[in-house]
This record gives structure tokens, sequence and C-alpha cells, in this order.
């Protein structure tokens, strides 16, 4: 039996990991439509695992029309997300967190008389609960935003309306392709910063590092879907 799972990374130093992936397993990088691609398969128990993973681009637009090209033409079974967010509520950097539910917080229609934000989307439950039970990771609601958040005003403004956790430039935009494609989708994340006045740096500082624990993160969730009897 063989499945396959796309991968969206948002940025070269978070892509970098992967690849390190890439070269352990024997697979091969290439590039499709533009951007920097490559996949190797993991296999147990008669199950084959295909793991395709694109270093989308920053930003809800990328990250979304990366995902309808893993789901229309790589013809994916679902999709993982990985990479650095910011801290709102309940979280410290360095922590790993998965996405319960993904909301665009930016999405601003209130001079019409409407609400900001968009309804949130649920991560797929078996994939939320599989992530749940690695070690040391924690879970809470995702905002998203075409913004790298610094201001302590929004930041409390988005905490206060969405009840969210942690902040970041794609997975909203992700979870809504997946919804409407039917295509199951969890995201996995790395803590960098506070989404303060300090942010840009700590950001920077980690993502420079481009350390491999978030994606060995996300190869013991692979391995568990490939144990999962119900995903097979």
């Amino acid at each position: 039996m063989k499945k396959k799972i796309g991968l969206i990374f948002a940025d070269e130093m978070e892509y970098i990991p992967f690849l390190r992936l890439v070269a352990q397993y024997a697979g091969q990088e290439s590039v499709s439509r533009g951007k920097r691609a490559a996949a190797f398969t993991l296999e147990k128990n008669g199950r084959a695992l295909r793991l395709c993973g694109v270093e989308c681009g920053i930003g809800k637009v990328c990250a979304a029309t990366t995902a309808a090209y893993l789901i229309a033409e790589e013809k994916v079974d679902l999709i993982l997300n990985a990479g650095l967010s910011g801290a709102i509520s309940g979280l410290r950097r360095g922590d790993f967190v998965a996405g319960t539910s993904f909301r665009e917080c930016d999405f601003d229609l209130t001079p019409l008389g409407r609400p900001l934000g968009k309804e949130a989307i649920d991560a797929d439950p078996l994939l939320l609960k599989l992530a749940a039970s690695l070690d040391d990771v924690h879970t809470g609601a995702f905002g998203t935003g075409d913004l790298f958040l610094t201001d302590p005003v929004l930041k409390t403004q988005y905490k206060d309306l969405f009840a969210v956790s942690a902040f970041d430039m794609e997975t909203a935009a992700i979870a809504l392709v997946c919804k409407e494609s039917g295509v199951p989708f969890c995201s996995l994340r790395q803590i960098s910063d506070d989404a303060d006045d300090c942010s840009a740096s700590d950001y920077t500082e980690m993502n420079d590092r481009a350390e491999d624990a978030l994606c060995q993160c996300l190869l013991a969730l692979c391995d568990k879907i490939l144990a999962e009897d119900a995903l097979w």
C-alpha cells in the first residue's frame, strides 16, 4: 500500500533540514513550478509513504498555491506543514506546537460592518491526535496573517478576539485549500519569538541555525502515520 504526503515549508532555512532527510533516505531534489522540491520514501510493514516537500515561499498566497499544486498535480493524500511561529499565549521560545485550528486574523472587512478575521478551520482530528502524542509537543490554535507580527497591541487583539496561541504567515491559507479539497491537514511549528519588539532578532537567530529538531518531529509524525491503521 502506498500514500503520498505533501510537506510545505515557507522559506529556505525551514526547507534545508528537510533536504538533509532527503539525502539520508537517498531521495532526490528537483524544481517544480519554479519552486525547490524534494522527495523520499519511508517503508514499514508493507506500507510505503512518499514524502514530497516544497519550499513554497513566505505568505498566504505562496502557501495556498503550493497546497493547490500538491493536491491537483501531485495527488497527495494529505498535507503537513512545518515552520517557525511567534508565541501569542501559553507558549515559550523553543516549544513545539501542533495547530488545533487555523484562522486568518488579518482578513479585514470591518469598514463594511463585518467582524475582523475569518472562521477558524480545524486540523484533521486524527493527524492532530498523532501529532499531539509526540514527546514535548503542545497544542494550540494558530493565527495567520500576511505580516511579521511585532506589534504588542495587535498581538493582544488577536489573543483576545481569537484565543490563538501562535501566529504565522501560512497555515490558515493551507488549511482552507485542504478543507475545500477534502484533504487532511496538520501543522507542526516551533516557537521562534514572542511576537514583540524583539521578534525580528529572535526569529532571525533561530531561523539562521536551520536546526533539524522540527524536521525530526515531522519525521516522527510520519512514522506514526505509517503505523496508524485507520489511515490505510
